[in-house]
């Protein structure tokens, strides 16, 4: 890899660090030039504005990191009740980026940004459609071996497993880790119901 591609990856990965802590609009340029010890030319190199970064580190950082915790794992789901609990259980309990005082990066930022800025909202929901439709297709693949009962909807299923993620996670930066076990266990029952 090249410096200027070494120095583009560097700043992406600083600035989620701070965007992840702090929000993204209370990261400013010269937050990231601080944490970054680029020059302010060297920014502008690699992005033409906040924006423009943010983007980046949306599509760069984010979506690959959160695609290979939450889609990747129910793209061959054999048993969709265990694979769903499963794959949510070590999104909450073993990923090591994602903090629970923290919350969810993308959650975050699609609470903060959407209603801003339509880019990010776009950017967003890419990684939620494909999450959604991975809950979608492992619960058809239920069905056809006979896991899950005929008449649950695919779809209702991965609205309510998406947004409880997304509600643990806003709970857990005000009551810790502690409540994504609350979350699991009723997310086991609710799951246990569609067989």
């Amino acid at each position: 890899m090249s410096k200027a591609a070494n120095t583009r990856t560097m700043i992406l990965t600083k600035s989620f660090e701070l965007i992840y802590k702090q929000g993204y609009q209370a990261t400013s340029i010269d937050n990231i030039l601080a944490t970054t010890r680029v020059t302010k030319g060297a920014f502008f190199y690699h992005f033409k504005n906040k924006d423009e970064m943010g983007l980046a580190m949306i599509n760069e950082v984010i979506y690959p990191g959160m695609y290979t915790s939450l889609v990747k794992p129910l793209l061959d789901a054999k048993d969709p009740i265990n694979d769903i609990h499963e794959m949510m259980r070590v999104v909450l309990l073993k990923v090591p980026f994602l903090r629970a005082k923290y919350g969810c990066p993308a959650v975050n930022l699609i609470e903060e940004m959407s209603p801003l800025n339509e880019d990010f909202k776009q950017g967003l929901l890419k990684l939620t459609d494909q999450w959604q439709d991975a809950i979608k297709k492992s619960i058809v693949q239920g069905k056809a071996l006979k896991l899950v009962r005929e008449d649950v909807n695919p779809e209702y299923v991965a609205c309510f497993v998406v947004a409880g993620y997304s509600g643990i996670r806003n709970m857990g930066k005000a009551m810790g880790s502690s409540c994504y076990k609350v979350y699991l266990n009723e997310l086991k029952n609710y799951l246990s119901r569609l067989n």
